[in-house]
C-alpha cells in the first residue's frame, strides 16, 4: 500500500515536471532547435564529425523531443501504458543527463534550455535536476512489473488529444513567433535601459594574507594582502541585454538604431532566408519611405551578402551586420520583423505576419 503511494506520488512529480517542461518549449520549438544545434556543433567538434548532419533535422527533432516531453508526462500521470512509458522516459532522462553532465564538465553549453528561456539553469543545477529525476524514474524502472499497462479509457483518448494538441501548437509557434516570450528583447522591453545595470554593481574582495583568505566589501587599503579574486554580489542587477551591437563598414550604429522609429528587418542568415513572402516585406518598406520611420536590415551575413539583398529587393535603406545568436534571441523567424521606437521593442512579426505598410504607421505614430 504504502509503496504503491510512493510510486504514485513519484508519478505526479515525474510527469508534472515533464509536462511544464515539454509546455514551455512547446511554445518555442525553434528555440529548442537552436540549443540542439549548439549540441551538435560542441559534439562534431569534441566526439564524432557525423553529428553535424544532425543539425538539417534540429527543428523537426526539436518538435519530437518536446511534444514527447508533453505525451510521455500525460501518460505517467493518467497510468497509460506505463510499463512502454517508463522505459521511453528512461531513455530520455539518460540522454538528458549526459547532455547535462557534458555541458557542466566541460562547460560547452552555458544554457541547456530544460525550460527554455522561461527558468534558465545553470549547467550544475541542469544536471543536478537530471540526476534527481534519472533516481526518480529510475525507482519506477525497478518497480515497473508493479505498475499497470492498461489506462482507462478516457486516460487513452486524453493522450490523443494531449499528443495532437502539442503537434498543433509546436506547429504553430514554428510558422509563426512564440506564443509567450521569456526572451530579453519581448515587446515592451526598453532595450537602451535593458543594457544598463539595474542596481549599482556590488563585489566582494578575496584577499589572501599568509595562508588564510579573507573577504572584505571594499578593497583593501592595508598592506600585506594579495588580491585572489573579485566576486559580484547581486548578480540579479547584472544588464538583461549585453550583448546588442549593429554595425557596418562604416563603424558602429547601435546608439543610431536605438533612436527614433525603426522598423527592423532581421535576417539571421541570408543563404538560408526564407524568400517565399519578401513581397509583403517590399510593399510594406515601399509605403513607409515618406514617413518618419527608418528602415533598417540587420543580418547575420557578410557586407557582401547584405549589399545584394539590398541590391536584389531594392530596398531603400541602410544595412548592417548583427550577430548571429543575438538576432536568433530577438526573432524567431529568418527573416521578420522588429518595430523600435526610441529602443523600445513595440511589436515584432514572423515573416509570414509581416504588416502592411498603414499597420506599422499606426503602431508607431
Amino acid at each position: 500500500m504504502l509503496k504503491n503511494a510512493l510510486l504514485f506520488i513519484i508519478r505526479l512529480f515525474v510527469g508534472g515536471l515533464f509536462i511544464f517542461s515539454g509546455l514551455i518549449k512547446v511554445n518555442d520549438p525553434v528555440g529548442t532547435a537552436i540549443k540542439l544545434e549548439e549540441y551538435f556543433d560542441v559534439f562534431s567538434n569534441d566526439i564524432a564529425s557525423f553529428f553535424y548532419i544532425f543539425k538539417d533535422i534540429a527543428l523537426p527533432l526539436a518538435v519530437f523531443l518536446v511534444v514527447a516531453e508533453v505525451v510521455l508526462g500525460v501518460m505517467l500521470i493518467l497510468g497509460v501504458r506505463l510499463k512502454l512509458t517508463v522505459w521511453a522516459l528512461s531513455l530520455m532522462i539518460l540522454f538528458f543527463t549526459f547532455l547535462t553532465f557534458y555541458s557542466a564538465y566541460f562547460n560547452k553549453v552555458t544554457d541547456c534550455g530544460c525550460f527554455g528561456d522561461a527558468i534558465k539553469l545553470t549547467p550544475w543545477e541542469s544536471f543536478t535536476k537530471d540526476v534527481i529525476l534519472l533516481v526518480l524514474i529510475g525507482i519506477l524502472f525497478i518497480y515497473r512489473k508493479d505498475l499497470s499497462n492498461d489506462g482507462p479509457t478516457w486516460a487513452n483518448w486524453t493522450t490523443r488529444i494531449s499528443l495532437v494538441l502539442s503537434i498543433y501548437l509546436a506547429i504553430t509557434a514554428i510558422r509563426n513567433l512564440p506564443f509567450i516570450d521569456f526572451r530579453a528583447y519581448k515587446e515592451g522591453v526598453n532595450i537602451p535601459e535593458a543594457m544598463l545595470p539595474s542596481a549599482p554593481l556590488q563585489y566582494n574582495y578575496v584577499m589572501k594574507k599568509g595562508d588564510d583568505l579573507f573577504v572584505f566589501d571594499q578593497y583593501p587599503t592595508e598592506e600585506g594582502y594579495d588580491f585572489v579574486e573579485m566576486k559580484l554580489v547581486n548578480e540579479d542587477a547584472l544588464p538583461k541585454i549585453s550583448d546588442f551591437a549593429v554595425w557596418n563598414e562604416n563603424g558602429d550604429f547601435t546608439e543610431e538604431i536605438l533612436r527614433g522609429k525603426k522598423a527592423v528587418v532581421l535576417v539571421t542568415n541570408i543563404a538560408k532566408m526564407d524568400k517565399s513572402h519578401l513581397d509583403k516585406i517590399d510593399a510594406m518598406l515601399m509605403g513607409i519611405q515618406k514617413s518618419d520611420i527608418d528602415p533598417v536590415l540587420v543580418a547575420a551575413s557578410s557586407e557582401e551578402e547584405i549589399k545584394a539583398l539590398i541590391a536584389e529587393r531594392k530596398w531603400d535603406l541602410e544595412g548592417y551586420q548583427g550577430d548571429a545568436t543575438v538576432i536568433k534571441t530577438i526573432m524567431r523567424s529568418n527573416p521578420g520583423l522588429m518595430l523600435l521606437k526610441d529602443g523600445v521593442v513595440i511589436k515584432k512579426y514572423h515573416y509570414r505576419n509581416t504588416p502592411t505598410y498603414s499597420e506599422v504607421l499606426e503602431l508607431l505614430r
